[in-house]
C-alpha cells in the first residue's frame, strides 16, 4: 500500500487504495513453455520465502550424454531395407515435431493475452491494459471502451471513466433503475451477480457527474451516460454487486501460532486448496465461482486446474475427507509474478460449479479504490498453517489480528532490508510472537472498514514464523482489484 504524504501537521499518515495504480512496475518475466507432468507428489508444499540462492545443477540434474552406437554393417541407411526404416522413423520425427508445435501454438493463442492485457471478443486481438478505457476504439466493436466502470469507497459508489476528461465521475441517482446496476455489475465481472442499488450522498467532493439521458435510443448503458454539473436528486448511485465482507459476531480473538482456533462461521470465505487430498494452500472467496490465492502457490506444474480441489465451510482437515470438494476449472496467476522475488504474488481459480453461499460459506470484498486504512490498521490472517516454524499443518481453522506495519519500517536494514515492493503489504509484530507460517500461504489477511470485511492482502512470505523483526509479507490486493475484475470479466 502505498503512503499517503502531504498531510496537514499533527495527522498521522493513511494507507489509501487509490485503484486502477499501474501495475507492470516491473519488467515482465519471459514466457516459458509449459511442461508436462503426470503425476505430482501429493506432500508438496510451495515455498514461503523467496529464494536467492544461486541455482546450479546438481549430479541427479546432469543431463546424461547418450552415444549413437555404430552400425554393425558400416554406415547407416545404406541398404534398400535400412532407408526405407530411416524415412519412416524421420517422418515419425517430423509428425511428432508438428504435434508438438500443434500443440505449444495451441497453448499460445489460448493465453496470448494473458501477459499482453485484453482481449477483444470480437475480434481476439489483445489490447494493452493501459488502452482500456482511454478514449480510443483498439477493439473493432468498442469493447475496450465499453467496461469502464468501478466501484469507489467504503460505500461502494459506482463510477464511470470519462475518457473526454480524464477522470472518474459517480453516477447521479436521476432516473437510475435496477436494471442499469445490473448491467454495470456484469461489466465488472459479476455474472448474474447482483444484490443492491441505492442512492446515497455523495462524500468523494465530485463537482461533475456521469447522468443518464433516458430519451437516448442505445440500449448500451455507457451510451446513455453525459456529463453533467447538476444532479438534482443531490444522490449517487451505491451499488452492490454481490452482499459479501458479512460474517458473525466474533466475541474472541483466535491466533494461528500459538493461538485457538476459529468458530463456525468467522471467517467463511476461507477455503482450503489441496492437491490429491492434502492441504496446500489457503484462499479467499470473491464470488460464487473465483477465489482469490498466491501466484506461488500455482507455480509449475501446480498450474494445471485439474490438481486442484477447493473446500469451504469446514474447519476441521480431517473431515474434509469425507467431502468432495469443489472442482478448479482455471488457474489465473498473475503475468508479472516474479517467483524469485514473490513480486505480484497474486493469482485466482474460478471453479467447475459455482459455491453455495450460506451461514459458513460467503464472500469477501475486494477492495475499493478510496478505501483509507489507518497506519497499524487491525487486520485478521486465518488458515490452516503450521503453529510453530517447521510444525505439520493444523487440523483447525486458527486466526490471529495482526497490525500493518508501515512499508518504510518494513523495509528498513533491520526488517527486510528493502525487498518489500509497492505490490507487498506487511502486518504483525515485529517482536515476534504471531504470525502467518507454513501453509496459511494464499490465505486472507482481511480488515474491518465500514461494518464490512475486506481482502487487502494474500498470505505471500516471510522468513521464518513469528520470528522478531520478521513479520508476514502479504500480496497487496489493493494494487490488483483492477486486474481480478479484467480476468473476471474476460473468464466469465
Amino acid at each position: 500500500m502505498a503512503l499517503n504524504s502531504g498531510l496537514p501537521p499533527g495527522v498521522g499518515p493513511y494507507y489509501e487504495n487509490h485503484g486502477y495504480q499501474p501495475e507492470s512496475l516491473y519488467p515482465p518475466q519471459p514466457a516459458v513453455a509449459a511442461r508436462a507432468f503426470s503425476v505430482y507428489p501429493a506432500h508438496y508444499y510451495p515455498p514461503a520465502v523467496p529464494h536467492y540462492t544461486p541455482r546450479v545443477l546438481t549430479s541427479t540434474s546432469t543431463p546424461a550424454i547418450r552415444t549413437q552406437p555404430k552400425s554393425p554393417s558400416g554406415t547407416p541407411c545404406t541398404s534398400k531395407t535400412k532407408k526405407a526404416l530411416c524415412i519412416s522413423a524421420a517422418l515419425v520425427t517430423v509428425l511428432a515435431g508438428a504435434v508438438v508445435a500443434a500443440v505449444l501454438l495451441w497453448k499460445f493463442t489460448e493465453n496470448k493475452c494473458t501477459v499482453s492485457g485484453m482481449e477483444c471478443g470480437s475480434s481476439g486481438t489483445c489490447v494493452s491494459a493501459s488502452h482500456w478505457c482511454d478514449g480510443i476504439l483498439h477493439c473493432p466493436r468498442g469493447e475496450d471502451e465499453n467496461q469502464c466502470v468501478r466501484l469507489y469507497g467504503p460505500n461502494f459508489i459506482l463510477q464511470v471513466y470519462s475518457f473526454q476528461r480524464k477522470s472518474w465521475h459517480p453516477v447521479c441517482l436521476d432516473d437510475w433503475t435496477e436494471s442499469y446496476g445490473r448491467a454495470a455489475c456484469q461489466d465488472m465481472g459479476y455474472r448474474n451477480s447482483f444484490y443492491s442499488s441505492q442512492g446515497i450522498a455523495d462524500d468523494s467532493g465530485a463537482t461533475s457527474f456521469m447522468k443518464l439521458n433516458i430519451s437516448a435510443g442505445h440500449t448500451d448503458l455507457y451510451k446513455k451516460l453525459y456529463h453533467s454539473d447538476v444532479c438534482s436528486s443531490k444522490n449517487v448511485v451505491s451499488l452492490r454487486c454481490i452482499e459479501c465482507g458479512v460474517n458473525r459476531r466474533m466475541g474472541r480473538q483466535s491466533r494461528i501460532v500459538g493461538g485457538t482456533s476459529a468458530a463456525p462461521g468467522d471467517w467463511p470465505w476461507q477455503v482450503s486448496l489441496q492437491v490429491q487430498g492434502v492441504h496446500v494452500c489457503g484462499g479467499s472467496i470473491i464470488t460464487p465461482e473465483w477465489i482469490v490465492t498466491a501466484a506461488h502457490c500455482v507455480e509449475e506444474p501446480l498450474n494445471n486446474p485439474r490438481y486442484w480441489t477447493a473446500f469451504a465451510g469446514i474447519l476441521r482437515q480431517y473431515l474434509m475427507t469425507y467431502e468432495h470438494g469443489y472442482r478448479v476449472e482455471k488457474v489465473i496467476s498473475h503475468p508479472n509474478y516474479d517467483s524469485k522475488t514473490k513480486n505480484n504474488d497474486i493469482a485466482l481459480m474460478k471453479l467447475q460449479t459455482p459455491l453455495t453461499f450460506n451461514d459458513k460459506v460467503k464472500p469477501v470484498c475486494l477492495p475499493n479504490p478510496g478505501l483509507r486504512l489507518e497506519p497499524k490498521q487491525p487486520c485478521w490472517i486465518s488458515g490452516w498453517g503450521a503453529t510453530y516454524e517447521k510444525g505439520k499443518t493444523s487440523d483447525e481453522l486458527n486466526a490471529v489480528m495482526v497490525p500493518l506495519i508501515d512499508p518504510v519500517q518494513c523495509n528498513s536494514r533491520y526488517v527486510y532490508n528493502n525487498l518489500i515492493t509497492p505490490t507487498m503489504i506487511c502486518a504483525g509484530y515485529l517482536q515476534g510472537t504471531m504470525d502467518s507460517c507454513q501453509g496459511d500461504s494464499g490465505g486472507p489477511l482481511v480488515t474491518l472498514k465500514s461494518s464490512v470485511w475486506w481482502l487487502i492482502g494474500d498470505t505471500s512470505w516471510g522468513s521464518g514464523c513469528a520470528k522478531a523483526n520478521r513479520p508476514g509479507v502479504y500480496g497487496n490486493v489493493t494494487v490488483f482489484t483492477d486486474w481480478i475484475h479484467r480476468q473476471m470479466r474476460a473468464n466469465s
